[in-house]
């Protein structure tokens, strides 16, 4: 297993440096290295900006529109990304539900979906939690009865990121209430302007709206929305797990992270010297960095066994662990070098309506708000101690 970059790999790298540095919008870079909150305008911005150039859909084959890199390019591409402080693409659409729709959507879902996608024009959301059905998925309880050409929808969805803004859901429902529970659940499509769709807010610890419940009352979905078979939706929903987890590890986002840390660190006095010449904290740092150092050498195992044709299996869920792991770490020490200054929220300034913070130090004002918003990582994407049962079956065969 060759983990070194190539010539031709270099070359790559400098080409997408280039062009990032050309074309990322500076407001736009600056609210993401400055850790404040981007609008929906902003990522839909983002995604037209990479559309014009072909490369919002990374991960895409050139037949679906897609640029056609390997799996290594794609690994530079998002190291890149993150380096310079490009806006993420949201995953829902281009890398969660595309690649379902790509291997079991029939002729006329590619069709119609896949070019929205590509465009930006459909903004997606998950239906996958419910209350009492997070981990444990396959009780989920929202069901979908057949009548005719249409299903009618009845139920509840939580944690529904970014559901306000949606357009589509993709959804897991019940059409099969007698079967054993992974076998009585199929994958919908469903269009969120539907008569019966009720989105409410929740406000989480960072007092932002991300997140949202769904309701549904008597919603009709075309049966012409259902992707694959009927009952199989939990094979689907696997597979789309498995990529979510894979890209939740998040090895650029992170040692850009790690850098602002150190830049922190050095700008905070202890005893009249840097925080980062402590030796206890600067230990704390040094162990940090060996563990990312560590997941991003799992990540490039993962890219070279893609590069031979294999599809991430068990390894996805090492990666979701430890690259939460590491992020979440990773803001708890922010938090620690700054110190009380940390600890206000300044709302406002995350959202782009004071130009500086409030406390008098831009650096600090985010922190605490980005602390609390990933203690999240650890769970969504399936917890942690679900990705150790699965490597403890999978891998170790207990």
């Amino acid at each position: 297993m060759d983990l070194d970059y190539s010539a031709a790999d270099d070359a790559f790298r400098a080409d997408i440096r280039a062009w990032l540095a050309a074309n990322v919008p500076a407001e736009l870079s600056d609210k993401v290295l400055n850790h404040k909150r981007l609008t929906r305008d902003d990522l839909a911005r983002w995604h037209k900006l990479l559309g014009a150039r072909g490369w919002s859909a990374p991960a895409w084959p050139v037949e679906y529109g897609g640029p056609g890199w390997d799996a290594t390019q794609r690994h530079i591409w998002d190291e890149e990304c993150a380096r310079i402080g490009a806006p993420p693409v949201l995953p829902f659409g281009v890398s969660m539900v595309a690649p379902v729709l790509m291997k079991y959507g029939n002729d006329a879902q590619k069709r119609y979906y896949l070019p929205r996608i590509l465009a930006g024009d459909d903004w997606w959301c998950q239906g996958y939690s419910e209350p009492g059905s997070g981990s444990d998925l396959a009780s989920l309880r929202a069901r979908a009865e057949r009548h005719g050409d249409h299903y009618v929808v009845n139920g509840q969805k939580t944690w529904t990121t970014l559901g306000q803004h949606a357009d589509m859901m993709f959804c897991l429902v019940r059409t099969d209430p007698a079967a054993k529970k992974q076998e009585g659940i199929s994958f919908l499509l469903i269009d969120m302007k539907t008569p019966g769709i009720t989105v409410r807010p929740i406000i989480t610890l960072d007092e932002d709206h991300e997140v949202n419940e769904v309701f549904f009352e008597d919603v009709k979905v075309p049966v012409e929305n259902l992707v694959g078979d009927e009952n199989r939706g939990w094979t689907y929903a696997k597979y789309l797990l498995g990529h979510e987890r894979t890209g939740i590890a998040r090895v650029g986002q992170s040692k850009r992270e790690l850098a602002f840390l150190k830049q922190i660190a050095l700008r905070e006095k202890k005893n009249g010297r840097p925080l980062l010449h402590d030796p206890l904290f600067a230990a704390r740092v040094a162990s940090l960095e060996i563990e990312l150092m560590a997941l991003e050498v799992t990540v490039l195992r993962v890219v070279a066994n893609e590069a031979g044709g294999r599809g991430p299996g068990p390894e996805a869920s090492m990666l979701k662990i430890k690259g939460t792991e590491v992020q979440q770490a990773l803001t708890e020490l922010m938090v620690d070098a700054i110190g009380p200054l940390a600890a206000p929220f300044d709302v406002p300034f995350l959202e782009g309506e004071h130009d500086h913070a409030a406390s008098g130090d831009d650096d600090a004002a985010p922190l605490a708000a980005y602390y609390f918003n990933y203690r999240k990582t650890s769970i969504y994407g399936g917890s942690n101690e679900i990705q150790k049962n699965i490597i403890a079956q999978m891998m170790l065969g207990l």
